[in-house]
């Protein structure tokens, strides 16, 4: 029976899968026995259960990393290291169906966006698989008879903890970078969407990682996530999610001054000029918010018009919105599947309350009524909304866009940069001169111009402000695995001293 059939309304026990997390080369269960329950978002179906992990676990997995470190890994060559990488992708290109389906089914996305993801996937594991190999020193010029240089070296024991909107492309760009380091890590996925990194840990032996080099503990947050951040074995934490939970993060890591790498949330400003090319604009704006349900943190849901053409985009956008196929997400012709979780479903309920209250609704505004079963919201577009309210303020991870009017460059800046977060923007003009005055002043750690949400691994991501610190992504995001060491050699014999 295929993973799609298997997964078709399943609430019956035999139809259940039972998955294990994997520590030390081993699947196996949580020390307490207890598991919880996975979803499918689009028939709101038990599809699986997996070991709900606690302190004992993390520990398990902890030791197991820092043994694998000290006893072999630490001393492997960046070769080696680069071929397990390449080996890897290799993996998830010849699984894509598989791994894309299952994504689909315990996510809720289209699996269109899924085929994509694993694609970015394999990428990620084939760029650092590359980058092994160029992680490089530097010799120093001192004003002395002696050479110095700087040596980079892993970090040791990585802990990472993974969103649920891209669960093993987020996977991949914590684990590949502190493989290329030459680090070990434990990572725990997020508990709605464990299945495919679990799925693809099957594959880590035959493609060389030892026992113990990466560790996958499932559980909730209080129970695996922060006995994950506070292990003394544990030298550095990579998170993404919410900027409350970084809050938790780094006052937990600093009691052992732990490193720490944040990607948070965003309320992207997504600019409309009136000299933009008006359909791409509208595309732009659309496909900004409502990819992978708006449950994306680089989201465009602030969308800034300029008042020339502020009528027109408006019932443009409303137009096309209405247009958009939701549906199930095995379906190839969905656009748009349920959300992940009923908790995130009634969260983005909420704030569609709170939106009719600030302003006027252009399309949707509420749960599609064609659907007997799934987590769906209608891709929403408020419009007439002021920047103060809480709908262009609070990130809702949700299809809910927020249409703001502007005047002129200025006021464009002064609105886009009039939030705490600052993950990405992006401008839309044909005037390159406007575009790079505005891009230079954003205050955000990405920015596109005449597109949104293109990523690549060859480029830097991270946000200013509560998005968080730290990059991801190229080579800045293998530096957040690696330590400096100065070393400095005497080339003179003579005694040393002041005497």
């Amino acid at each position: 029976m295929t993973i799609a059939a298997a997964a078709k309304g399943a609430t019956r026990k035999s139809e259940v899968t039972r998955y294990q997390m994997y520590i030390n080369g081993k699947f196996t269960d949580a020390e307490s026995g207890k598991t919880f329950e996975v979803y499918d978002p689009a028939t709101e179906g038990i599809i699986a259960t997996c070991p709900a992990g606690g302190p004992e676990d993390v520990d398990r997995a902890a030791q197991a990393a820092h043994r694998a470190f000290y006893e072999g890994w630490k001393g492997t060559t960046a070769q080696e290291r680069g071929r397990i990488l390449f080996r890897l992708a290799e993996r998830i290109r010849a699984r894509r169906a598989e791994l894309a389906e299952l994504e689909t089914i315990n996510s809720g996305k289209p699996i269109v966006e899924a085929e994509y993801d694993m694609d970015d996937t394999a990428t990620c594991y084939e760029y650092y698989g590359g980058l092994a190999t160029k992680i490089n020193g530097e010799v120093l010029p001192v004003p002395a008879d002696a050479i110095a240089f700087a040596m980079r070296e892993p970090i040791g024991v990585a802990g990472q903890i993974i969103p649920w909107n891209y669960p093993l492309l987020m996977a991949a760009w914590k684990i590949a970078p502190a493989i290329a380091a030459g680090c070990t890590v434990v990572i725990k996925p997020a508990e709605q969407t464990p299945l495919t990194l679990l799925k693809l840990a099957e594959d880590f032996e035959a493609v060389g990682l030892p026992p113990g080099v990466v560790n996958v503990v499932t559980g909730d947050g209080p129970g695996a996530g922060a006995p994950l951040v506070a292990h003394s074995l544990v030298r550095k934490i990579a998170f993404t999610g919410s900027a409350e939970v970084g809050k938790l993060i780094m006052r937990s890591a600093a009691d052992q001054l732990k490193r720490v790498s944040l990607e948070l949330g965003g309320k992207s400003p997504n600019i409309f000029f009136s000299d933009a090319d008006f359909e791409s604009a509208v595309d732009g704006a659309l496909f900004g918010t409502f990819i992978n349900q708006g449950e994306v943190c680089s989201a465009g849901s602030r969308v800034l018009v300029q008042r020339d053409i502020y009528t027109k985009f408006v019932d443009a956008a409303a137009a096309k919105a209405k247009t958009i196929k939701l549906g199930r997400g095995l379906d190839r012709e969905t656009k748009m599947g349920p959300l992940v979780s009923s908790e995130q479903r009634d969260r983005v309920a909420g704030y569609l309350e709170v939106g009719r209250g600030e302003a006027k609704v252009a399309a949707g505004g509420g749960r599609p009524k064609e659907f007997d079963k799934g987590w769906y919201v209608e891709p929403t577009i408020f419009y007439d909304v002021d920047n103060s309210a809480r709908v262009a303020q609070e990130e809702i991870f949700g299809p809910v866009m927020s249409v703001i009017p502007f005047t002129d460059e200025a006021d464009a800046i002064r609105i886009a940069n009039a939030s705490q977060y600052g993950l990405a923007a992006a401008v839309w003009t044909r005037d390159i001169f406007k575009a790079f005055r505005v891009v230079k002043s954003l205050e955000a750690g990405i920015v596109w111009v005449n597109h949104m949400q293109p990523t690549f691994v060859e480029a830097p991501w991270g946000g200013y402000k509560a998005s968080g610190f730290g990059r991801e992504l190229g080579h800045w995001g293998v530096e957040e695995y690696l330590e400096t060491k100065q070393v400095f050699i005497n080339l003179d014999e003579k005694p040393i001293g002041w005497y």
